[in-house]
């Protein structure tokens, strides 16, 4: 699962590299942030026509949304558990994401995300420890997601509600060793046929890619992580323990 993950993508710097429409409003560095959770307003990129206009030209564009989708159907946000996966095998069945595969699809920038084992104290007690997992040569990842617009039926005329999911598949490579889930790490020559909105849906795109995986890197970091009230670039770190910044092939 992802449930925890690290960004500074800028969106202004993020429109350029993908040759996209900042539609955030956003144009500093004040983006970073190192410990994203959910249900908190993340960076997405979409591909849509411009609005009223679905004969005319695809434009990428960056978008803030909520982590944790909100179906369309809902009565209000917030009720229950937080969509903030999106199991892969299942989504195009399940309710809350059916229709979102169709219609909305999405790319979530990170630059890497966390995954916590419990593992054994000198003393016998257990903890749980942080690992972060990011490539090796500190290139953006991108995860396959979906993304939904809500409308709250008491307040027509406000502003709908975006929010986003990340979808996950089964570990594969040496990232199986720390967690049987991983999200879905969207190559670059997949991104145009998974964002086209002209398209229903792409269960042909939906499967881990082995070079993605191998690309990417696992470290034992700060248990600071373990607290979403902490942030800041220390929490990537590597753990001053025993297994101090060791990257992990096997545990």
């Amino acid at each position: 699962m992802c449930g925890r993950y690290a960004t500074t993508a800028d969106p202004a710097t993020l429109a350029v590299e993908l040759d996209a429409v900042n539609e955030t409003g956003e144009s500093g560095s004040e983006a970073a942030d190192y410990n994203v959770a959910p249900t908190t307003q993340v960076l997405t990129v979409v591909a849509r026509h411009d609005h009223g206009d679905d004969a005319g030209p695809v434009h990428r564009r960056i978008r803030r949304m909520r982590w944790g989708l909100v179906p369309s159907y809902a009565t209000e946000p917030g009720k229950g558990a937080p969509l903030f996966n999106a199991r892969s095998e299942t989504v195009a069945t399940k309710a809350a994401f059916k229709t979102s595969l169709r219609f909305k699809r999405c790319l979530v920038p990170m630059d890497g995300w966390y995954e916590w084992q419990t593992e054994p104290t000198a003393d016998g007690k257990a903890v749980k420890v942080p690992y972060y997992m990011s490539r090796g040569d500190g290139e953006r990842l991108f995860m396959a997601g979906l993304w939904s617009v809500w409308h709250d039926p008491k307040a027509p005329r406000e502003a709908p509600l975006l929010s986003t999911t990340i979808l996950t598949t089964e570990s594969v490579d040496q990232l199986a060793n720390v967690h049987d889930r991983m999200p879905l790490i969207l190559p670059r020559d997949r991104w145009d046929a998974w964002l086209d909105p002209d398209s229903l849906g792409h269960p042909d795109l939906i499967r881990p890619s082995l070079e993605e995986a191998a690309a990417v890197e696992i470290r034992r970091v700060s248990p600071k992580v373990n607290s979403v009230r902490n942030n800041g670039p220390d929490l990537l770190t590597p753990d001053v323990g025993e297994r101090a910044g060791e990257q992990i092939s096997l545990l």
